[in-house]
């Protein structure tokens, strides 16, 4: 189904986004010590005078003692934004953050937004050259054509560092990418490939340069505007387009498309009929990119030509054209080389690198992660750009290009460090956090939110349910419930289910199922009729015992262990499992797996080892190769004491197991956590730091993870409820929408309960 426009609630809920916690998407955070008068000192003045005296007696010092070699500025007047047309300088500001953000967390690679208010180019270009000090890269974005062609050309004379307007180049790289690989699994040579070009934007006009570079011969590329094929001699051409005219009898992008083995699409929806795409070549190659319609949707050109290998820019369809997959990998290698320019050789790295990863095999760890077995084929050949292995696969590429090109300032000697370093250099779990939210999209779940009369509550169900990821069951008073909708901006109250325990046609049901459970527990019918009517815990637990909920979500007005109390009325444990909580410590690169938080006050021994199992089991659907750590306060016997028994007994217990993964103990968390007090260990069975942290007893494990909830850097997700027979997620009373519906996400998606 096509896209939906945003509704008015959407829209309002995107600005409660931008405007929650603190405004906008990015702050700025210090990476060095600021806490006592020293260090201030040290980080401006007079500690600043070494730094500058060293600079300006050797430029390259800059990127010793300065943040500029990781630092792309993202830039743009606002004459294109995204597809809302000129709008302004300060309205492109949530885009640009948008982008910034995207090169942290794909690349990390620190960006700053900056919006010019010129639509001048000269006075913009004036004002980029004159920045060239402050930055390692220019990521150029939403300029109109042709001012862009302009803009960046001038630029990339002008400047010695990377240069790229990813409009432009983005779509080309990842396109070329996928042209690769639908010419490989057609047999095709690119050499004799003929492809027909529909839009002549910058985009398209950029696609068609690289992969005429790539060795798409010109002569065999028909580029279409709006006024049909560009030939020569054709007027109403400006010099861009007319780099790219090629002699053709062909007068209308119909017949231009007669045998022609490509179609490559950036212009309008439904600029490509059915009927015209019979009249292709066998085993027509379709990259219909405009969005958020394409060209033609996949299903109907596959009505017409089975055979068809067909990309679009949508995320709902196989082979999606994503920008993310190309340009924070090519800064990163970019910069990583202090390389002065993105040349074609280091663009056409990208795309064949790229190319590459999707036909090798996707490795065990990163599909149980995905719950998907990519496999290279006419649904995938263009990589998922939630693929951790993009980073260092792609990056490396673009470095080597450019050492090999010769716009390198700082060659890299050893490229296997380099590519092991850039393994380790993004946390792996927030690629599969994407991934299971995608997920959701395609297996969406009915999630009962018990506590919807509340605030945070409601909003995450209404995202839950805007977002795609399944069906929010709302468990309130039907009015109270109904009045939020509307003040929270929800144009169709009516459109969400309501479960009232007043006036519910399924109360008679739960309390003959309750009685059943606690008849011979002290409970009297009566007893069970009021829980059932008072007890929203009971009432919404009851909805997923019978089946009318898959997952549950509560916590946010009571303490945990109370509402574990109520939905242990109805709910049990699965066969044979234990229930405890987990805590998620994410940082920039790691992710720590804390475990009892929750439930088990003093776990035996045969308790430790099922959470050592069990949450080993989560981290490797987060994508993380488990390593787990009995903690203690004792390392190995020293010093000795009371409590370490049930830990060691742990230890064997697993070892008569073999559990297929690491682990040891007992040992206090700086010799699992800190690689030189490791060190002093050599006999340890941990091959690195630990990242699931199993602990001795409820009172340790739950004062570390609120702790650090409060005072680490880190973001923390959980605690995450682990083996109930139905999903049930209890979220910390001081929960915020978010949290919320990445819990109710995890636990529709089974990667948790």
């Amino acid at each position: 189904m096509a896209d939906e426009k945003p509704t008015a609630f959407t829209a309002r809920e995107a600005l409660f986004y931008h405007e929650t916690i603190r405004p906008g998407k990015i702050e700025i955070v210090p990476s060095k010590p600021m806490a006592t008068q020293r260090d201030l000192s040290l980080a401006y003045s007079p500690g600043v005078a070494a730094p500058v005296e060293a600079i300006a007696a050797d430029p390259a010092n800059a990127a010793r003692y300065t943040a500029r070699s990781n630092l792309v500025a993202v830039i743009s007047n606002g004459t294109a934004i995204l597809g809302l047309g000129n709008l302004g300088a300060l309205a492109s500001k949530p885009v640009m953050e948008g982008k910034a953000v995207l090169f942290k967390r794909f690349a990390d690679v620190d960006s700053i937004d900056i919006e010019l208010d010129t639509e001048d180019p000269d006075k913009f270009i004036e004002a980029v050259a004159l920045m060239e000090p402050s930055f390692g890269g220019i990521n150029l974005e939403d300029i109109a054509a042709p001012e862009c062609f302009v803009i960046e050309q001038a630029l990339r004379e002008r400047m010695n560092i990377p240069v790229m307007h990813d409009d432009q180049h983005g779509t080309a790289i990842i396109a070329a990418a996928g042209l690769i690989n639908a010419c490989h699994l057609t047999g095709r040579s690119l050499k004799d490939v003929r492809m027909v070009v529909n839009g002549a934007g910058a985009s398209a006009l950029a696609c068609t340069a690289l992969i005429k570079a790539l060795g798409v011969p010109g002569d065999q590329v028909i580029v279409c505007d709006r006024q049909g094929p560009i030939y020569p001699g054709r007027g109403g051409v400006d010099q861009w387009k007319s780099a790219h005219a090629t002699a053709t009898e062909a007068r209308s992008l119909e017949e231009a498309l007669e045998g022609a083995d490509v179609f490559l699409g950036l212009s309008g929806a439904g600029a490509l009929k059915p009927e015209w795409v019979v009249k292709m070549a066998e085993n027509p190659i379709i990259f219909a990119m405009a969005n958020p319609e394409p060209e033609i949707r996949p299903e109907a050109a596959k009505a017409v030509r089975p055979d068809a290998i067909i990309a679009t820019g949508r995320s709902d369809y196989p082979n999606q054209v994503n920008n993310v997959l190309g340009f924070p990998f090519i800064f990163r290698g970019a910069l990583d080389v202090q390389a002065t320019a993105i040349n074609e050789e280091m663009k056409i790295a990208a795309a064949e690198a790229i190319a590459s990863l999707a036909r090798e095999r996707v490795p065990d760890e990163v599909a149980a992660a995905y719950g998907v077995n990519h496999k290279f084929g006419t649904d995938y050949i263009i990589p998922a750009p939630f693929d951790p292995r993009l980073m260092e696969v792609v990056s490396s590429a673009v470095a080597q290009a450019a050492m090999d090109s010769g716009v390198a300032q700082a060659p890299i000697a050893d490229m296997a460090a380099y590519r092991t370093g850039l393994k380790a250099r993004l946390n792996p779990t927030t690629s599969v956090l994407t991934r299971v939210y995608e997920d959701a999209k395609a297996n969406p779940k009915r999630v009962v939110f018990a506590e919807a009369e509340e605030d945070v509550a409601l909003r995450a169900a209404i995202q839950f349910r805007d977002f795609g990821y399944g069906t929010p069951i709302l468990v309130g008073r039907t009015k109270a419930i109904v009045d939020k909708l509307h003040m929270l901006g929800v144009s169709d109250p009516g459109g969400f289910e309501i479960q009232n325990s007043a006036d519910s046609s399924l109360v008679p049901q739960m309390v003959d199922y309750l009685y059943q459970r606690l008849q011979r527990r002290g409970r009297t019918e009566r007893d069970v009729r009021r829980m059932v009517n008072q007890d929203r815990n009971v009432f919404a637990a009851l909805l997923v015992a019978l089946g009318h909920g898959d997952a549950l979500i509560t916590g946010v007005t009571r303490p945990f262990a109370q509402t574990m109390r109520e939905v242990s009325l109805v709910l049990d444990p699965k066969p044979g499992a234990l229930p405890f909580g987990i805590h998620l410590l994410i940082g920039k690169s790691y992710t720590v797996f804390l475990a009892d938080t929750t439930i088990n006050e003093r776990p035996s021994a045969e308790e430790l080892a099922h959470i050592a199992i069990e949450t080993a089991g989560v981290a490797r659907r987060l994508g993380h190769e488990p390593r787990v750590a009995f903690l203690s306060y004792s390392t190995f016997g020293n010093p000795s004491g009371q409590w370490l028994d049930n830990i060691r007994d742990a230890v064997a217990i697993l070892d008569a197991r073999n559990p297929g993964f690491e682990y040891e103990g007992e040992m206090a968390p700086d010799a699992a956590l800190n690689p030189k007090i490791m060190e002093f260990y050599p006999f340890s069975r941990l091959s690195a730091p630990a990242n699931v942290l199993v602990m001795p007893g409820l009172q340790s494990a739950n004062l570390s993870a609120k702790l650090l909830r409060e005072l680490a850097g880190a973001t923390t997700i959980g605690p995450m409820l682990v083996g109930m027979e139905k999903p049930v997620q209890i979220v910390p009373m001081t929960a915020i929408a978010p949290e919320l519906l990445t819990l109710a996400v995890l636990a529709a998606g089974g990667v948790v309960g």
